[in-house]
């Protein structure tokens, strides 16, 4: 691929993608992400506004010392001061570059109260001290895209003669749409004198949702740097995303045949990164990025996956440093997914308990939003007592509980193969249930365990409950999952204590029931 066809990547992460508001990043987290787009290959890094702050010039300095790879770039307003402050914070970096700026558009003019020819003069006079402080000028017409077309033809003209060799063209407010980016950049390029020395850059704001789509229109009309940041980070909407120009050339290169530095399999890492330190969560939605992105939860989609890949996916997942698709689990899910999720987990199984644990899978799944993996390995658990043992099961629980007391609990049991009810009461309405199945199951065994977690995150997450019951020094655990605490002890109890009456039947034991009678008795 020749060099005509080398997209240059501009990321200002650390400059704009830090302007939005609760953004802010602190000197450690700068330095971190700033290397991060070193090792990734980031060709220019706008690290910083030196003199927004001593805190942003010292931050950039220190970036500007440290960058083995890329350019380190400092932003500076129209005026000598801010460009010497610029030049200062990255003049040790082994390839500094100052970007000045000054909107034009007549809304933009308004602000400093230029003539056109006096903000003409503004920029002949600051790009050229940048330039006589530094061989790498980018200048920027800041509303480049709500400029009259005569007056951004002049400026960008007056620029390059005063020795810019970037020309950044700024959709500072998200305005454009792709077919206008594209006509801009080219009817640039033909009409400005000296255009063909310098590189044309498009930095495109997501305020109509398609920075992506102008930055990529703008490269096909033959700019050759895109501004971008991680995540679209950015004022407002954001900034066009370096993850998706990055992916997009990528996997369209028939269409667009263009070559970048960036290694994209350590875009997932950075972007994680950059949520984390900026306090930016990615949506789950987003492109590329998003934990939705690789994610399938529709059986028909699943099915299609574990077929072939491709015919659900564009991209590979390792492609941006991912290990693999997600299946997600949910109630959309088929069997042949839910089969492969477990064995993923280690539980080979054949059709006819597959298709028991498929019911267990959905009636979970009405209920939760997401079944993980956590979910997934106490559903089996739940499903692994052997159905010729269930001399107890619970068929039907309701409790009663609150600030006023007795708590108390509803039961129908099945006990070897006859329903029975009862209703009892306890200390809260764990106890009550315990006891409202000790009243039809009568037993000496006593409780030495009862232990709750969450399996996973969320209101809706299972609770897995252990039960250890001791009697006559033999011991049995039962363990049950559910989205209700109170069900999930109970069906726990009551598996301890089918467990014990197999153990005590293997043992030639007595039945502790029968010893509860003679003694109530």
């Amino acid at each position: 691929m020749s060099d005509a066809n080398r997209v240059l990547i501009f990321d200002t992460t650390l400059r704009d993608g830090e302007q939005s508001p609760g953004a802010t990043m602190s000197h450690d987290e700068k330095l971190e992400i700033a290397a991060l787009l070193d090792e990734m290959g980031v060709d220019i890094i706008e690290a910083g506004f030196p003199i927004a702050s001593e805190g942003d010039f010292a931050a950039v300095s220190e970036i500007a010392r440290a960058a083995q790879n890329a350019t380190i770039c400092g932003l500076a307003r129209a005026n000598l001061k801010d460009i010497d402050r610029c030049w200062e914070a990255v003049k040790h970096a082994k390839s500094p570059r100052i970007h000045t700026f000054i909107g034009t558009s007549p809304l933009h003019r308004q602000i400093p109260n230029l003539t056109m020819d006096e903000m003409a003069d503004r920029i002949h006079e600051t790009v050229t001290h940048a330039r006589n402080l530094c061989d790498n000028v980018q200048w920027s017409p800041m509303d480049a895209t709500r400029t009259e077309w005569e007056y951004l033809c002049r400026v960008i003209e007056i620029a390059i003669k005063a020795g810019a060799t970037t020309i950044n063209i700024p959709d500072t407010v998200g305005y454009t749409a792709p077919r206008e980016s594209a006509a801009l950049i080219s009817r640039l390029i033909e009409t400005v004198p000296g255009a063909a020395d310098v590189v044309f850059a498009t930095h495109c704001h997501n305020d109509l949702g398609m920075a992506t789509a102008n930055s990529l229109a703008a490269v096909e009309a033959g700019a050759r740097q895109i501004e971008c940041t991680i995540n679209g980070l950015g004022e407002r909407a954001g900034n066009t995303a370096l993850e998706e120009v990055v992916m997009a050339m990528k996997t369209r290169h028939d269409i667009m045949p263009f070559t970048t530095g960036v290694d994209s399999r350590k875009i997932m890492h950075i972007s994680r990164r950059v949520a984390a330190v900026s306090g930016f969560a990615v949506q789950p939605n987003k492109a590329i990025v998003g934990k939705n992105a690789f994610a399938h939860e529709s059986g028909i989609h699943q099915d299609g996956m574990l077929k072939n890949p491709e015919n659900f996916e564009i991209m590979r997942p390792e492609d941006v440093g991912l290990s693999a698709t997600n299946l997600v689990m949910g109630k959309h899910s088929g069997r042949a997914a839910l089969r492969s999720k477990l064995a993923e987990l280690g539980y080979e199984m054949g059709d006819n308990q597959l298709k028991d644990v498929f019911v267990r899978f959905k009636e979970l799944a009405d209920r939760k939003k997401e079944v993980f993996d956590d979910d997934l390995v106490a559903l089996m658990r739940d499903a692994s007592a052997d159905p010729e043992t269930e001399h107890l099961k619970l068929k039907f629980l309701r409790v009663v509980c609150g600030t006023q007391a007795p708590q108390s609990a509803d039961i129908t049991l099945t006990v070897d193969g006859e329903d029975q009810q009862a209703t009892a009461q306890g200390d809260g309405p764990v106890d009550a249930a315990f006891n409202a199945v000790k009243a039809l199951y009568p037993h000496g065994a006593r409780l030495q365990l009862y232990q709750v977690h969450a399996v996973t995150e969320g209101t809706d997450a299972q609770a897995t409950v252990t039960v250890r019951m001791e009697e006559e020094g033999v011991l049995a655990t039962g363990e049950a999952a559910d989205t209700d605490t109170v069900v999930a002890s109970c069906k726990a109890y009551v598996t301890a204590l089918n467990r014990l009456r197999v153990r005590r039947d293997k043992l030639g034991g007595k039945d502790t029931r029968e010893v509860s009678y003679k003694d109530a008795g």
